[in-house]
């Protein structure tokens, strides 16, 4: 059996089919994972970002994946393989029988990567479940460290109640936004278009917040996007979003989102994206802030 604390954190959510208890259950994962760091004061080195940030931490409606997290500062000695004992002890706490794998890179990279899988059908076994899966059916998640980030960016101690009360460094709305820009513009998959970030601009614009244009200045430098000596102003911003939106497959868009809305509503808006929703009224709204 599950922990109880697992078992109550499954109350919340809405289940009817396998997928949505592997949903579920792959946050669930998330958050002890998340717990494990505190308890090894990763965070007092690192912070937590990215889309799975979003959900967690500031309550977007829609599922994610992977965990991805920011050093404070470049540190090629911090690695993820350090804090496997702490994940793999609190997850096996709760009940849960893991395995974590780094992942070895092929290429030079500042991205540090590893996944933590566990077998489904054991886990729905566990919380008395008998839909039927594949016997090697796997919840997997993905772990990213950037051990060379970009700086500019502004954090905040989040707390967390769940599957106990702690704390988590996270960066502020303002630079998760910075970095959802950044990664919309420079993703260069125009085959598999990432349809979930399209979502998330609209989540952010939605509940205006303010993009960091120092951040994303950074960023982009890093990426050489932008020279040094580029002025990033809020019309360039908008030149280089148009730009993306003309060349962006809106279909192929809303089919890679899919899979991570739960209710009809957040379904049905998918109906209205476009380049013009997107090009002649969604960008028009954001609104900036230039903060070092």
């Amino acid at each position: 059996m599950l922990d109880e604390n697992i078992m109550n954190m499954l109350k919340k959510y809405e289940l009817k089919s396998v997928q949505d208890y592997g949903n579920a259950l792959k946050e669930i994962i998330q958050e002890i994972i998340l717990l494990g760091l505190w308890r090894a004061k990763f965070f007092e080195k690192a912070v937590f970002y990215g889309d799975s940030a979003l959900r967690i931490l500031y309550k977007i409606d829609r599922f994610s994946e992977d965990l991805d997290f920011s050093l404070i500062k470049e540190n090629n000695e911090i690695k993820l393989k350090n804090y496997f004992t702490a994940i793999k002890k609190e997850l096996e706490s709760m009940g849960f029988e893991i395995t974590i794998n780094e992942k070895i890179k092929k290429n030079e990279s500042q991205i540090e990567s590893a996944f933590i899988k566990a077998n489904t059908l054991v886990h729905l076994l566990k919380i008395n479940i008998n839909f039927k899966t594949q016997k090697n059916a796997k919840l997997k998640i993905k772990m990213e460290i950037d051990q060379n980030p970009a700086m500019g960016f502004q954090s905040e101690a989040k707390y967390h109640l769940n599957p106990i009360p702690f704390s988590i460094n996270t960066m502020t709305l303002s630079s998760l936004f910075s970095g959802k820009i950044h990664a919309l513009l420079c993703r260069t998959r125009n085959i598999n278009v990432k349809g979930r970030d399209w979502y998330d601009l609209i989540w952010f614009v939605k509940n205006n917040t303010f993009c960091n244009l120092y951040f994303l200045k950074q960023k982009l430098i890093q990426t050489s996007h932008l020279k040094k000596d580029d002025l990033l102003t809020k019309k360039l911003l908008l030149e280089m979003l148009k730009d993306k939106i003309n060349k962006t497959n809106f279909e192929q868009a809303k089919r890679d989102v899919l899979p991570f809305l739960k209710n009809k509503n957040q379904i049905d808006n998918l109906n209205l994206w476009s380049k013009e929703f997107f090009r002649d009224f969604l960008i028009t709204k954001i609104e900036v802030i230039d903060k070092e």
